[in-house]
């Protein structure tokens, strides 16, 4: 089934002038008030796309700053071109909420390479038959299909999972290779989480995603790590691919706090 699912459902309802509506599957697993980073992360990064499109290139960095939680309610997005350039760009997009701003991203947009390709380009391990159920009910634990092939909700480590979006981004749109990398990529500290769930927050006030190329299919794969340093602090870090190999690499610094 295609993101959207049969009636077109979506994390966000468009409202026109930049503006739009909430869905019940944008909520996030520590306060079902507020959403999980991965939709706004794709409404940013669709508003990314969007500025001044130029053909032959591609976003290859987005930086999120997670200025406070993203309420499920009506939010406001605007971008702009923050440095032009003949080959590189900077842009930048804002997320606001209840009159302040919850969210921004920054993203390098830069030609496509003509090089030919080197490094890792391993395929993932084979997708598994049978969906992961998320650990507890929660909006976009259910609007994202996981399949663990390594690790497991409640197996504290690093972990392996196969993740298809089952509903759009804005509705009435199918999501772009990018949105799909970006809805997911702020799951690696859940997914390959160290700590107990019911016991531990461990919350992550930015993402940083770089991007190799746009992913070819539905699924993109998420193979994650956390370390938290004694007396330091804690990072999760992320592969995700596609069928072929890696398209991009996630980080996220983490608060870690007793709940």
């Amino acid at each position: 089934m295609s993101a959207g699912g049969p009636a077109g459902e979506a994390f966000y309802e468009p409202l026109g002038d930049g503006r739009f509506a909430s869905t019940r599957h944008t909520a996030g697993p520590w306060d079902p008030r507020s959403q999980h980073a991965g939709p706004p992360a794709a409404l940013l990064g669709r508003a990314l796309e969007q500025t001044d499109p130029r053909a032959g290139t591609l976003i290859a960095r987005v930086t999120y700053e997670i200025l406070g939680p993203v309420p499920v309610a009506e939010v406001e997005v605007e971008s702009r071109v923050l440095r032009s350039g003949r080959t590189v760009e900077l842009l930048e997009a804002e997320l606001r909420a209840g009159g302040r701003t919850a969210m921004t991203a920054r993203g390098w947009r830069v030609p496509a390479t003509t090089a030919p390709a080197a490094g890792d380009g391993s395929a993932p391990v084979a997708r598994p038959d049978e969906p992961t159920p998320p650990p507890h009910y929660f909006g976009y634990g259910h609007a994202v299909e996981c399949r663990f092939a390594r690790g497991g909700w409640h197996v504290p480590g690093p972990a392996t999972v196969w993740t298809h979006l089952s509903v759009g981004i804005v509705a009435g749109e199918d999501p772009t290779p990018l949105q799909r990398v970006l809805a997911v990529a702020d799951s690696g500290n859940g997914v390959s989480a160290v700590l107990d769930w019911d016991d531990w927050l461990f919350i992550n006030p930015e993402l940083t995603v770089h991007v190799l190329r746009p992913p070819e299919g539905e699924w993109v794969v998420i193979d994650a790590a956390t370390t938290i340093a004694a007396e330091g602090a804690a990072v999760a870090r992320s592969v995700l691919s596609d069928l072929r190999g890696p398209v991009a690499y996630g980080a996220q610094s983490l608060l870690v706090t007793p709940r």
